[in-house]
């Protein structure tokens, strides 16, 4: 299973990106599905995640600005990001737990990362 990641870059503050990470390889289903991001110096942590339900959830960093979605039928994950601030600068990973053929274990895969950088 490898994840590509796709939408990163360089912003202004108040601005907006959207970013995408799809699933490809032989997947037999996945389950949850997620963004991290990694500050330089810093672990790396949770942005959100969704169910394969669509149930969410959100940093609070990110409430209200952010919004997962995924795309079932393409193996895809989504965040739009709102509102931009320099403190979301960081490298953006996507997660996700798959299984690859039927009745198989869910594994964890992670993408490459992707940079995003906020400009105040």
């Amino acid at each position: 299973v490898q994840l590509v990641e796709r939408g990163g870059g360089l912003v202004q503050a108040g601005g907006s990106l959207r970013l995408s990470c799809a699933a490809t390889g032989t997947i037999f289903a996945i389950d949850h599905m997620g963004w991290y991001r990694q500050a330089p110096g810093k672990q790396r942590e949770l942005v959100a995640g969704i169910g394969r339900g669509g149930t969410t959830n959100y940093a609070l960093s990110v409430k209200g600005r952010f919004t997962i979605s995924r795309d079932n039928a393409k193996n895809t994950v989504y965040l739009q990001m709102n509102s931009l601030k320099p403190e979301d600068t960081a490298v953006y990973y996507c997660n996700a737990d798959a299984e690859t053929y039927y009745g198989g274990d869910f594994k964890d895969y992670w993408g490459q990362g992707t940079q995003v950088t906020v400009s105040s």
